[in-house]
């Protein structure tokens, strides 16, 4: 299993905010997409960042409101974990778990393509799964 058959189950749509963008406009965001992270880009192809739901809690909770007014840019992860759509899933989620980080931008030749998410693997597994015991189920009876 590939990250690519992650990808192809949910998509390849990616909500993104500029590094000028407030983070209180970053907060509207999260809320209407109803997701727990944003990638960081100026062009949109390119990542700058990542900023999740617990960048801006820690924030608040080091700076107060007043940080809702400053640049995302101020707030968001530079240093971001990215993988490719061939990369082997299961190690992939080891290391989303492991290194305690649930979103990871998908790039192909520099340019970001998707996001997957902890859960969107947790469910594409599941999914899989499922399908498997009800084949053996439906196997044993016939």
């Amino acid at each position: 299993m590939k990250i690519e058959d992650v990808v192809r189950a949910k998509g390849t749509e990616v909500v993104t905010v500029g590094p000028e963008a407030t983070v209180k406009q970053l907060v509207d965001l999260l809320a209407e997409h109803n997701i727990g992270a944003v990638v960081v880009t100026a062009d949109g192809r390119h990542i700058d960042g990542i900023v999740s739901e617990r960048d801006v809690v820690r924030r608040l909770a080091s700076a107060g409101a007043g940080v809702l007014d400053a640049p995302v840019s101020q707030i968001m992860t530079a240093q971001v974990k990215t993988c490719s759509p061939s990369e082997d899933l299961e190690d992939t989620a080891r290391e989303m778990t492991y290194g305690r980080f649930r979103h990871l931008p998908v790039v192909v030749d520099g340019e970001l393509k998707a996001v997957v998410s902890i859960g969107d693997v947790v469910k594409y597994r599941i999914d899989q799964l499922t399908d498997e015991r009800n084949h053996l189920l439906g196997y044993l009876h016939t």
